[in-house]
């Protein structure tokens, strides 16, 4: 499952660029409570379907992989508004995220390609959950940057890959992100957390529906550890929405937060992961060059 923005956001600022500063107090946080009403917005309420979903998680996640979570979502974050953007390493990510945000008690809104929503079953799954479809090269893609934004006027936690794909670089290190999740995190003042993911390119293979079964059975026997960190929140608060340039510099923090936190996760594997998917192809075409690697 890819989830994307569009580079272009014209869509109303929801709180400001000067909220990029920071959250608002924990005192207002606890008086949002579900289903109350913050400046004529309902606050959203975490369907019970999604909550379902992610219980369910619990017992089909284990079975794939064996997953270790790492750091949390700030306190004062929490009721949101808040974006999480994550790397995009495989198509096991959505799965083990779902798991990953139980274990930390979050229930963020997911952006996803437009394919699952139309999909039996699970579009009506997704639709019910609240995620927010990304339909990429199609007229109805502008629709997800009103939605997004709307998501997070409700005080949504909305989940994002910035990449916009899958990574195709070689060393699976983050590709460059488009600037669509830069932009409304300075449209509506959402801070932005950084969920790295390591390892859950072992569990299913990237393409091709014979390896993709072969290597999800395989990995019922192999039980492959991946690894979610949620780090530090990204400082956007010397940029604003608007001023030339100030997108792209968000969008590159974003990214190099990424890389640091996914370096952490795979300090034995510093340049090409061990395990090769030979149905990936290669590109280095989007690759991210981060400022320091930490």
């Amino acid at each position: 499952m890819e989830t994307s923005l569009p580079s272009d956001l014209d869509a109303p600022a929801a709180g400001g660029a000067a909220a990029v500063r920071g959250p608002t107090p924990a005192a207002d946080a606890q008086s949002r409570t579900p289903g109350s009403t913050v400046g004529g917005v309902e606050v959203w309420r975490v369907p019970r379907v999604w909550r379902f979903g992610q219980w369910l998680s619990q017992f089909v996640v284990p079975v794939f992989c064996r997953l270790r979570v790492t750091g949390d979502v700030p306190a004062e974050l929490r009721a949101g508004p808040l974006i999480l953007a994550g790397n995009h390493i495989s198509n096991f990510d959505p799965m083990a995220v779902t798991l990953a945000t139980r274990r930390r008690n979050i229930a963020p809104r997911m952006m996803a390609t437009g394919g699952l929503f139309r999909a039996p079953l699970v579009g009506a799954f997704m639709a019910k959950a609240g995620h927010i479809p990304v339909d990429r090269g199609k007229e109805s893609i502008a629709n997800a940057v009103p939605a997004a934004v709307q998501a997070l006027r409700q005080r949504s936690i909305v989940f994002i890959y910035p990449e916009g794909r899958i990574g195709l670089v070689p060393g699976l290190w983050p590709e460059r992100a488009k600037t669509g999740l830069a932009r409304l995190a300075m449209a509506t003042g959402s801070p932005v957390v950084p969920v790295a993911t390591w390892g859950s390119h072992e569990v299913i293979a990237y393409h091709g529906r014979g390896p993709m079964m072969r290597t999800l059975l395989r990995s019922i026997w192999r039980r492959p550890v991946v690894r979610i960190h949620f780090g530090a929140p990204v400082d956007l608060s010397d940029l604003r929405e608007g001023v030339i340039g100030h997108a792209q510099q968000a969008s590159d923090r974003v990214m190099d937060a990424l890389t640091t936190e996914l370096a952490r996760l795979r300090q034995d594997e510093p340049r090409l992961p061990r395990y090769r998917d030979p149905t990936r192809p290669v590109s280095v075409a989007r690759a991210h060059r981060p400022r320091r690697r930490g």
